[in-house]
């Protein structure tokens, strides 16, 4: 998939486009196992959309776990799983993929208007 983060540079052919739109939280709130979000990426292989476009937040401020301090990982770590699960979970849609961070997203400046995720090292193919 190609993969645009907030503003992104789309650029289709005319005519019609199927778009889904989902916003997170992606996990359980019993766990950060992101079922929800593999449940989405079903969703997203199976209907094939021209344009998915997530919103936040990938790892929430007020999930239990991250507010005890119970992950076993950073915020910026588990993020990057939730991004590599996203990615190879689009990948065989053809989809270009949207990525809108939330204010409560903890691996992400919780600033209004908020900036962009950085660009993380995605393969050049994955970049939009």
């Amino acid at each position: 998939p190609k993969i645009a983060f907030f503003p992104p540079n789309l650029q289709f052919s005319p005519g019609q486009r199927m778009v889904l739109v989902a916003c997170g939280p992606f996990t359980p709130s019993d766990g950060v196992a992101f079922e929800p979000l593999s449940d989405l990426l079903d969703v997203v292989a199976r209907d094939r959309p021209d344009v998915c476009i997530l919103l936040g937040p990938f790892l929430d401020a007020k999930h239990e776990q991250v507010e005890s301090c119970q992950l076993l990982s950073s915020f910026s770590d588990v993020f990057q799983l939730c991004l590599r699960t996203i990615i190879e979970g689009t990948r065989s849609s053809g989809c270009q993929l949207v990525l809108v961070p939330s204010l409560r997203d903890v691996s992400h400046d919780f600033v209004y208007p908020q900036p962009p995720f950085p660009c993380p090292d995605l393969p050049k193919e994955d970049r939009a």
